[in-house]
């Protein structure tokens, strides 16, 4: 039995929609089942994020739970062979922790207030 893998992404992001795009195109190569969503063509509701939570960071669902930030990029990599050893690596205990920090802290909360400007939205705390 195959689990699916959903990945819910800012496709109006240029960096996200890029990386994205890279990732599906290898997945359709290899028929893997993973699906990609952009979450402005998406419903919300059924992720359990809202529109300002889905573009904060990325997710992913897999087995019925949703991750988010560091924890869905692993999830990702794991569903694809080519990038198995990129999620064994910063699954590390002390490069996790980095890594979890330097998205969380830096990564996310500028692309997340890039998000913004083009929306043409005042930044707000971009804190998680």
């Amino acid at each position: 039995m195959t689990t699916q893998t959903e990945v819910l992404y800012n496709a109006r992001c240029p960096v996200c929609r890029a990386e994205i795009e890279h990732y599906q195109g290898y997945a359709e190569a290899q028929r893997l089942p993973i699906a990609f969503h952009d979450l402005n063509a998406d419903d919300l509701d059924r992720w359990g994020v809202d529109a300002d939570a889905a573009a904060k960071r990325l997710h992913v669902r897999q087995d019925g739970r949703v991750l988010s930030g560091v924890a869905a990029f692993l999830a990702l990599w794991r569903a694809m062979p080519r990038y198995a050893w990129l999620a064994r690596i910063v699954s590390l205990p002390g490069l996790r922790h980095a890594a979890g920090l330097i998205y969380e802290r830096i990564l996310a909360p500028r692309l997340y207030a890039r998000h913004l400007a083009r929306e043409g939205r005042a930044p707000r705390d971009v804190t998680p």
